[in-house]
């Protein structure tokens, strides 16, 4: 905490560390939903969960805000676990370290949890401060989001009373959401035909490391490279040019909703001496093709121990299995003809398994447009189908939120932004996905936007988010919360 404690609001960043200190992988929050259980109703606070595990805390409005609306605050518990590689770091197990640096958090070799937990930290500080205007305040916590959003989709609809909700799960400040994208999974899941590897050959594996990855929707226009479709591509061509390979495994990527940084694969060759000539050319040549911050990117070789023969795919497989997995889609499909500069289509390629002839890919499309989710997806199955792919199904539906520019929390939270930071906020849709999405399918009623500080590299081992934001932010919700006007008598 020496690092941060110094850091303003103090609470915020107090109640970020002890989250940092809890494990809480997506579908693994029931440890820090007890502590979080504990710390509230050791303060009076209302506590309540459901039986997916989702934590909604209760606070009374202060004096003269009982007759104004409540406001539900909203983030969730998990977080993306991505590390670099190499780090022994246990997910389950060991605390995420934050470091300071430059005005920036950051952690060691991990991703640091601020998607989500700054947002958590920002609700549990309105909580626990005795000294700010509020009307009647409920905190809803969900877990599973970065799953696929299951504790969301698994509330009642009776789960809170509050009909004004802020979501604190968005990563630019000065910019304020009232719409996110909706999403689907495309999986396959399916077996291979596989034989024994011919006599004479070594086993070598291939990794390919050093790309940034990234968020699958805040980050999929900036030309990053995918560690899946880069080493199919590699493989592809190598086999194209004649060289004689077997392919035993492939596997890259941990989440459908992060830019895979990593993918390896083991080749059964007959010499292997010329695979690193090969290997640097290929790389030159994308170092052209990507961003800038793809220029470490490389691929390494390493003779495998072996006993005995070993099973491989055979090579009419391995090929259009490589051919497969270039031609998938990635990346943005379409920008936005309404938003400037937001992407509308997407498709992310997030993880790749292929393991004693067992196949398993998940892809993740991202759309403002439910047609276009629809559209690509489709396409997507199509080509798989034509490929001869079985076991492929679509799952994890996540909602489009459509806009609503006539929202007054809209309007409030314009106001209270114009009036502390002389300046308009930027309002925005998101490519990323939100809970906000099945919030409006599930209370059609309410009212919601979404902001926070800004945290660079979600997904990824190099996430970080910006000290002065959070400060930011925090002014924000405290100035719209005192702001939020009387009810309006019934006619």
């Amino acid at each position: 905490m020496s690092d941060l404690s110094s850091l303003r609001p103090s609470a915020v960043w107090r109640h970020f560390f002890n989250l940092c200190r809890i494990p809480r992988a997506s579908g693994q929050e029931a440890a820090v939903s007890d502590a979080l259980s504990k710390w509230a109703s050791e303060r009076g606070l209302r506590v309540r969960s459901d039986s997916r595990g989702n934590l909604i805390l209760g606070k009374a409005a202060t004096k003269g805000y009982e007759n104004r609306p409540g406001v539900v605050l909203q983030g969730h518990l998990d977080m993306v676990c991505q590390k670099h590689g190499g780090s022994q770091h246990d997910f389950a197990r060991d605390p995420i370290c934050p470091v300071l640096s430059d005005g920036w958090v950051t952690a060691h070799d991990t991703t640091l949890g601020a998607d989500n937990g700054i947002g958590v930290a920002l609700a549990l500080a309105v909580l626990e401060a005795d000294d700010l205007a509020h009307p009647a305040l409920e905190v809803l916590l969900t877990v599973d989001e970065e799953a696929g959003m299951h504790g969301a989709l698994a509330l009642e609809r009776d789960a809170v009373k509050g009909r004004l909700l802020i979501n604190l799960d968005t990563e630019e400040w000065g910019e304020i959401y009232i719409g996110c994208a909706g999403s689907v999974d495309v999986v396959v899941d399916t077996s291979l035909p596989m034989e024994t590897a011919p006599a004479g050959l070594q086993a070598v594996g291939l990794r390919l490391t050093g790309l940034t990855g990234g968020h699958s929707g805040i980050d999929i226009h900036r030309r990053r490279g995918n560690a899946v479709k880069l080493l199919a591509q590699f493989l592809k061509e190598l086999a194209e040019r004649g060289f004689d390979f077997r392919l035993a495994s492939m596997r890259g990527g941990t989440a459908h909703n992060a830019i895979p940084r990593e993918a390896e694969a083991i080749l059964w060759v007959e010499d292997a001496s010329c695979l690193r000539a090969e290997a640097e050319g290929f790389v030159a040549g994308q170092r052209s093709q990507l961003n800038d911050e793809e220029s470490g990117v490389r691929i390494d070789f390493e003779l495998v121990p072996t006993q005995g023969a070993a099973n491989v795919l055979t090579g009419e497989v391995a090929h259009e299995i490589l051919t497969l997995l270039c031609d998938l889609p990635y990346g943005v499909r379409k920008m936005s003809e309404r938003i400037p500069g937001v992407v509308e289509t997407s498709n992310n390629i997030g993880e790749l398994r292929l393991e004693e002839g067992r196949l398993y890919v998940n892809m993740m499309v991202r759309s403002l447009d439910e047609h276009s989710i629809h559209t690509l997806s489709d396409e997507i199955v199509a080509r798989l189908a034509a490929s001869g792919i079985e076991g492929i199904h679509i799952t994890g539906a996540g909602p489009v939120w459509h806009p609503n520019p006539e929202s007054k929390l809209l309007a409030l939270a314009r106001d209270v932004y114009r009036q502390t930071f002389d300046s308009e906020a930027n309002i925005q849709m998101i490519h990323a996905g939100l809970e906000c999405g099945i919030f409006g399918w599930l209370w059609p009623d309410m009212d919601m936007i979404s902001f926070g500080p800004t945290i660079h590299g979600a997904h990824a081992p190099n996430e970080r988010v910006e000290v002065a934001s959070v400060e930011h932010a925090w002014q924000l919700l405290v100035g719209i919360l005192a702001a939020i006007p009387g009810r309006e008598p019934e006619s």
